[in-house]
């Protein structure tokens, strides 16, 4: 399969994060603290998962595990927004949350994205916990400036913030996948 179509197919995953968030602002409600941030990550890190892992598999060497690498991953990472920032919905403690987030789904993702792959492709990828450490917060800022309602605690960006998300991350993953990949 062609990068392009790879990289359409990623763009389409996006979907994730507003079905992600919806799903934990229901079952969850707001994050409030340190508990409601995990659940409500972990909620949303599963829909997100999975949309990722529909564009990933057959693509890359990526198992079923990714799903709940990125469910971990966002429990974690929420769950330290909350409690670095008072489950804060301001710019600069949606940046904070963001990076917490980002690094943490980052690195759990990339365990599963390594764990096949060449040792030169690894080297590549060990970026990956970098990249999206820097589009997570990159994807609450847009979904903050385009003016979402972010006091209501939400456990993900909005959809503005995931096609930015998903652009930045889907570009990157192309790249450091190199280009003898099977993307």
């Amino acid at each position: 399969m062609g990068s392009g179509r790879f990289f359409v197919y990623w763009m389409v995953a996006f979907l994730g994060f507003p079905l992600g968030g919806l799903l934990a602002i229901l079952v969850v409600g707001s994050i409030g603290g340190l508990v409601s941030g995990a659940l409500a990550g972990v909620l949303a890190g599963a829909v997100i998962g999975t949309a990722q892992w529909l564009a990933l598999r057959g693509r890359l060497e990526v198992n079923a595990g990714w799903i709940p690498a990125t469910a971990l991953g966002l429990g974690v990472g929420d769950a330290v927004g909350a409690a670095l920032t008072g489950a804060g919905t301001s710019i600069g403690a949606l940046v904070v949350t963001g990076v917490a987030a980002g690094v943490a789904v980052g690195a759990s993702q990339w365990m599963i994205l390594t764990r096949d792959a060449p040792a030169a492709e690894r080297r590549r990828l060990s970026w990956w916990p970098a990249v999206v450490a820097v589009a997570w917060p990159l994807g609450w800022t847009v979904t903050w400036a385009v003016g979402v309602d972010v006091e209501r605690g939400y456990a993900v960006f909005g959809a503005s913030g995931a096609l930015v998300f998903a652009a930045v991350t889907g570009a990157a993953l192309l790249f450091l996948r190199g280009s003898g990949s099977r993307l």
